[in-house]
Order: structure tokens, then C-alpha cells, then sequence
């Protein structure tokens, strides 16, 4: 595999990349010249500078993700990535310390007018009259966004001795009194009780401006105001307006609509604290941003669901207990489709047993992406698997039941195509990993390899003998081979078999060809994953 790299990272995630790839360090190259490199690429690494987008998806057939060596993906085209299947992923955790400590270092920079007076001193002025701040102590600071970063300013300002407000709309109000918040419905009424607020949003359609004209006309005189987030949040031109007419005390903000900038009228004004975007500019930041974006990258490519992929839709969360079964899901996703060959217009994912206590959602993703991979002609991940569903007219149904027929935990699938229902169903073992345990209403126990064959036959004696002479004619081993039982009074049995090569077309065909047979298949497992 090959790896660009566009931007600058940690050496220590370009050591995690080279482990497992070829790297191409492309830093500083045009943007000819990188979407040239890009060409035989499966995967690409950048910061915030690098715009990834339609024409670097087009550049790029081979690729399967992107990282982003920081917390935003503003610079990346989501929807294109989506639809070119390719991964996103990001280091969501890695800044999140550095950030709200530049966040509270602008508050009180801000507050105590440090820049100003640093300035004036070293021009030559010793004025201490001049430069008489405001104590945070005893103050409320309402903040809006509360997520990592949110969540750790609030922290670090309760310690300061502040009163802390906060309005998310996607976070309920217990979580915000859990870390010592008094939560707020509307925007407007947390910027109509404080005295300092700080933005901890990403930059999106509804959040755009989302402190503008009308926000600041109806704020508690003297606010003040910190941006450490994303740029085009606070309309700085607004905001620029509020502070001329006193209705703002002042601001900090270390991002802003356009970068980079370097005339605005935010720095005319003295009350107005700037950095160049330095919420993350830390060693410490840097290093785990690095070393956690490649690990991602390499997780990515090799097939799995990682947590922190930013265009998958695996829920709301990914837990530790849930990522083992995710190759199962997915292994039974292309049995599915190999014994209904094709798809169908409901497929039910359901999980028994202890299964049922975690979420259903990224185990059905990961089935869903397994029996796609195994119909389509181009790339299938976890990022565009439920778009082709879609445009294939398959509806996904999540199921779970604490109840399981043998094993602590299974996971079924069950669709109708052509002829009936088919359901097909597998376990985790200790030992043995993904195991198939039902088939055609039979039961199993088969550990899955990378291939393996399915034979329904007649129950009469010689099959076993048949079978093996066949395949041992052809030269081909037979690592495990089990029989299974009917559910209910057939004459027939089931034979799975993990081989240790593939069987061509040809040879699929000889094994169905044998007197015995009613139905035989051959599934190459793990495919989107090598």
C-alpha cells in the first residue's frame, strides 16, 4: 500500500504509517504535482491547509481514506468522499486538551488585557492605570458547544471560580448539570446572562453566523467573547460593529472566516485579543494528533470501522465490546448474498443472546457493507454502503432479543429473495473466531476462513467420500470440514468445508455437478478487507 503525505505530522505517525506502507511525503508540492502522486495512492494524510475534494477523489481511484491530522474536516468534501466510498477519519481526542487551554488563556489574556499591556511596555510605557482588567472570579461564562473541548472549559473555569452556563442542542440538559452546567434552551438567553462566552462548534450550514447582527444586539452589555473553534461562527464583522458601539467589551479569537488573514477590523480595535489559529499548536497536541490519525489511516485500510471516522454512519457511538464481531457481520453479509445470490429488499439484522445490550447499528453497517461488496462492481466501505443500499431499493432492519437458541450471543441474518426466507446465522467463538452456526435451517458449526464452500446435499452415505475426492483430484486442501442437522425432519444435510485456495468458476461448477448435491457455493470471505 502507498500512503501521501501533504502536510506535516509528528514523526511518530509517520513512523505508524511506515510500518504498515510505502510513504510518499508530499509537503509543500503543488497541487498538480500532488494530485499526480495521488494517482496510485490508497490513502492520504493532510492538516487544514490541503482542500480534498471532487477533483482529488477523481485524481485518486485507488484510495480508500483520509486523515486529518487535527479535530475539524472543514477542508475536506464529505459528500464526495462518501460517494467515492473512501474513509474519513480524524484524531478527535488529540487537540482537545491543547484547545481548551488556549481557549482559557484568550479568556484571561482578554480579561486582564495582557496584550495590550505587554506591548506597551515594551514600547518604553510603565502604565499601570492604564491597563485595569476584570476579575473572572464570580462570573458566568456560558458556553456554547459542549462537547470534548466544551466539556473541559467548563471544567477549567469552575476551578477559576466562575458560574457556568451552557446551550448545545444536541446535548441533554443532565449531561450539562453532570459536570456542573446550568443548562439553556436558547442561545439567546445564555448570551443574555453572561458575562463571558467562549464557541466550541464546528462550522456547518446551521452554525454559520450563528452569532451575528441580531445575537450581539440583544447580549448582556459588556461581554465578552472567545472563539477557539472554528472560524465564521461569530460574524466577526458584526462583532467588530458591538464592540465600536460598547454594547461588547471585547473579544479573543484565535480563528477566523478566512485563513490565513492578516487585516481585519477586529485589529484595530485594542479590546480584540488575536492569535493565528494556535489551539492546537502544542507538542504535546501535535504528537497525538500524529501518532492517533495514522493509526486511524491504518485501521481504515485494512478494512476495519474506526470510531473516529467522520463520514460513517455507525451511531452515536462504537463500543470496545462491539469491534470483534464487526468481521462476522460482515462475513455473514456475503454468505447471505452468495446463498440468495443477490440482495433483498429488506434485510434483517438482528442480534441474540448478550449481544443485545450494545447497539445494533454498526454491526447491521458492517453486515450491510459485507453483502454489498459481494454484488457491486466498484469500491464498497463503510462510508458509502448505506448511499448504494439505498439506490439498490434494500431497507436495513435493526433487531435485537436477549434470547439465543445455543450460543451466549449470535448475530442472524434474514431477507426474502426469489424463492422464500433465508436466514443465516454466526457466533464469535474463544477460540475458533467467526463461526457459522446456521444455514438452510441447518445448524452448524463451521469456523470461517478465507474460503470456504457450502454444500446441501442429500442425506445418504458417501457424500463426505464424494466431496473430498473431488476436491483432492483438483489439488486443493481441506483445512476444516463439518456436518450440520436439519432444524426440522429433512432428508437432507449440510456441508461446510474452509479450504485453503480458491475454487474457480469451473470448479464450482464440477461440485454442483456431483449426484449428490442439491445446492453447493464457494464464498471468498474478507475480501473488501485484504
Amino acid at each position: 500500500m502507498r500512503i501521501v503525505v501533504a502536510e506535516t505530522i509528528a514523526e511518530a505517525g509517520i513512523e505508524v504509517l511506515r510500518a504498515h506502507a510505502e510513504v510518499d511525503l508530499a509537503i509543500g508540492v503543488s497541487r498538480g504535482e500532488l494530485l499526480e502522486r495521488l494517482a496510485g495512492a490508497d490513502a492520504l494524510v493532510v492538516r487544514s491547509a490541503t482542500r480534498v475534494d471532487a477533483e482529488v477523489f477523481a485524481a485518486a481511484p485507488r484510495l480508500k481514506a483520509v486523515g486529518r491530522a487535527g479535530i475539524g474536516v472543514d477542508n475536506i468534501d464529505l459528500e464526495a468522499a462518501t460517494a467515492a466510498g473512501v474513509v474519513v477519519v480524524n484524531a478527535p481526542r488529540a487537540n482537545a486538551v491543547s484547545a481548551a487551554e488556549h481557549a482559557m488563556a484568550l479568556l484571561l489574556a482578554q480579561a486582564r488585557r495582557i496584550p495590550e499591556a505587554d506591548r506597551a511596555l515594551r514600547g518604553g510605557s510603565w502604565e499601570r492605570e492604564r491597563f485595569r482588567g476584570v476579575e473572572v472570579y464570580g462570573k458566568t461564562l456560558g458556553i456554547v458547544g459542549l462537547g470534548r473541548i466544551g466539556t473541559l472549559v467548563a471544567q477549567r473555569a469552575a476551578a477559576f471560580g466562575m458560574r457556568i452556563l451552557a446551550y448545545d442542542p444536541y446535548v441533554g440538559p443532565d449531561r450539562a448539570r453532570r459536570i456542573g452546567a446550568e443548562p439553556r434552551e436558547r442561545l439567546a438567553d445564555l448570551l443574555a446572562e453572561c458575562d463571558f462566552v467562549t464557541v466550541h462548534l464546528p462550522r456547518t450550514r446551521e452554525t454559520e453566523g450563528l452569532i451575528g447582527e441580531e445575537a450581539l444586539r440583544a447580549v448582556k452589555p459588556g461581554i465578552r467573547l472567545v472563539n477557539a473553534a472554528r472560524g465564521g461562527v461569530i460574524d466577526e464583522a458584526a462583532l467588530a460593529r458591538a464592540i465600536r458601539d460598547g454594547r461588547v467589551a471585547g473579544a479573543a479569537l484565535d480563528v477566523f472566516e478566512r485563513e490565513p488573514i492578516t487585516d481585519s477590523p477586529l485589529f484595530d480595535l485594542p479590546q480584540v485579543v488575536v492569535t493565528p489559529h494556535l489551539g492546537a499548536s502544542t507538542v504535546e497536541a501535535q504528537d497525538k494528533a500524529g501518532t492517533a490519525v495514522a493509526e486511524a489511516v491504518v485501521e481504515a485500510l485494512s478494512g476495519h470501522l474506526v470510531p473516529s471516522a467522520v463520514n460513517v454512519d455507525a451511531g452515536p457511538e462504537v463500543p470496545a465490546e462491539v469491534v470483534p464481531v464487526l468481521p462476522l457481520a460482515e462475513d455473514l453479509g456475503s454468505l447471505f448474498v452468495a446463498f440468495t445470490r443477490g440482495l433483498p429488499e429488506r434485510l434483517v439484522v438482528r442480534v441474540e443472546g448478550t449481544l443485545a445490550d450494545v447497539p445494533v447499528r454498526p454491526i447491521a453497517l458492517a453486515a450491510l457493507t459485507g453483502a454489498l461488496a459481494s454484488v457491486s462492481d466498484g469500491p464498497v466501505s463503510f462510508a458509502n454502503a448505506p448511499a448504494l443500499a439505498r439506490a439498490r431499493g434494500v431497507t436495513v432492519v435493526e433487531e435485537k432479543t436477549a434470547e439465543s437458541r445455543v450460543y451466549p450471543s449470535s448475530i442472524r441474518l434474514t431477507g426474502d429473495v426469489g424463492d422464500g426466507p433465508v436466514s443465516v446465522a454466526g457466533t464469535l467463538a474463544d477460540r475458533r473466531g467467526p463461526v457459522l452456526i446456521e444455514a438452510f435451517d441447518h445448524l452448524i458449526e463451521l469456523p470461517l476462513s478465507r474460503y470456504v464452500a457450502v454444500v446441501l446435499n442429500d442425506d445418504v452415505p458417501g457424500v463426505i467420500g464424494k466431496v473430498g475426492t473431488y476436491l483432492g483430484d483438483l489439488g486443493v486442501n481441506i483445512a476444516d470440514m463439518v456436518v450440520g442437522r436439519p432444524t426440522e425432519g429433512e432428508d437432507s444435510s449440510l456441508m461446510g468445508l474452509s479450504l485453503e485456495r480458491a475454487l474457480t468458476t469451473a470448479e464450482v461448477d464440477g461440485l454442483r455437478a456431483l449426484d449428490i448435491n442439491r445446492q453447493a457455493f464457494f464464498v471468498e470471505l474478507g475480501r473488501r478487507r485484504s
